[in-house]
């Protein structure tokens, strides 16, 4: 796979990673980074919600045409004009919608990256208050030393406690994690 790498040091690859990188670089020289952001979210977000959107972007039984056409519908009426919407049409007429996904993604990561800020998955059994919340990003921005984008995820299967990865390192503090260790030192036993 092909790597792309910034002057900010960051590394995402993959055809997903290059149109992102290309994007990432335009949208800086256009000083619309937050805002190609801000508009890549709302697609992000109404892929989420809608089924259709999501088998046009896809699959290979549409035309490149009727992606476009059907794709640009969608951002126009979302507001999602200007250096974004460009974007997401021209992905689809280049027949890539099917990794449109991916490429914001990748966009968010190298934004992320140009501005410091370290992405940080936090699983959790349930919703946590408002207050613990707040108290976990404090101890990971204590903990990163930078500003931290926290993604929360509810997995009842944890049981209870939390699960926390940030980059590569991962701390896992779940009850299912501690019983499954539990249960493995009692099978030792016997």
């Amino acid at each position: 796979m092909a790597e792309s790498k910034h002057a900010s040091g960051s590394i995402v690859s993959g055809v997903a990673g290059r149109y992102a990188s290309a994007l990432f670089e335009l949208a800086q020289e256009n000083n619309a980074i937050d805002d190609v952001a801000g508009k890549l979210a709302i697609v992000e977000a109404l892929a989420a919600e809608s089924a259709d959107l999501r088998r046009l972007l896809v699959s290979p039984v549409f035309t490149a045409e009727e992606q476009v056409a059907g794709i640009s519908a969608i951002a126009e009426k979302a507001g999602v004009t200007g250096l974004a919407g460009n974007f997401v049409k021209f992905v689809a007429s280049k027949r890539r919608l099917f990794v449109l996904l991916a490429m914001i993604r990748d966009y968010r990561a190298l934004v992320a990256q140009a501005k410091g800020i370290v992405n940080a998955e936090v699983r959790l059994a349930e919703q946590p208050s408002a207050a613990v919340l707040d108290d976990i990003k404090a101890t990971l921005r204590e903990v990163a030393d930078a500003e931290v984008d926290v993604d929360v995820k509810i997995d009842p299967a944890l049981i209870g406690g939390i699960v926390v990865k940030v980059g590569s390192r991962m701390v896992d503090s779940s009850l299912r994690t501690k019983l499954n260790s539990l249960r493995l030192a009692m099978k030792e036993v016997r």
